[in-house]
C-alpha cells in the first residue's frame, strides 16, 4: 500500500511526465475496486527498482575490478614509485 507521503513525494524532480501501460480489462477492474493510488504506488516501485539496478551495476563493477586486478611483482615498492612520480611533478 502507498502511504500519503509517497503519493505527495512523487519523483522529487519537479515536473512529472505521463506514461501508459496496457492491462487486461479484468485486472483494471480489480485495480479500480482496490482503491489504491496506483500512480504513486508504481512511482515508488519503479524508483526502488532503479536504485536496485544502480546498486547491481556497482557490484558488477567491483567484481570486474577484482577480476582485472593483478598482484604486484615481487619486490615492488609502491611508496617508492609514488614518491618518484610526485618528484617528477615539481
Amino acid at each position: 500500500m502507498v502511504s500519503d507521503e509517497m503519493a505527495r513525494r512523487g519523483t522529487g524532480s519537479g515536473k512529472m511526465t505521463r506514461t501508459s501501460i496496457s492491462l487486461p480489462g479484468a485486472l483494471k477492474r480489480q485495480m479500480d475496486a482496490a482503491g489504491v493510488n496506483w500512480s504513486a504506488y508504481l512511482r515508488e516501485v519503479i524508483s526502488q527498482r532503479i536504485k536496485q539496478e544502480g546498486e547491481r551495476n556497482v557490484a558488477e563493477a567491483v567484481l570486474l575490478n577484482e577480476k582485472l586486478r593483478r598482484k604486484a611483482p615481487s619486490g615492488w615498492e609502491s611508496g617508492r614509485v609514488i614518491r618518484e612520480w610526485r618528484g617528477r611533478r615539481r
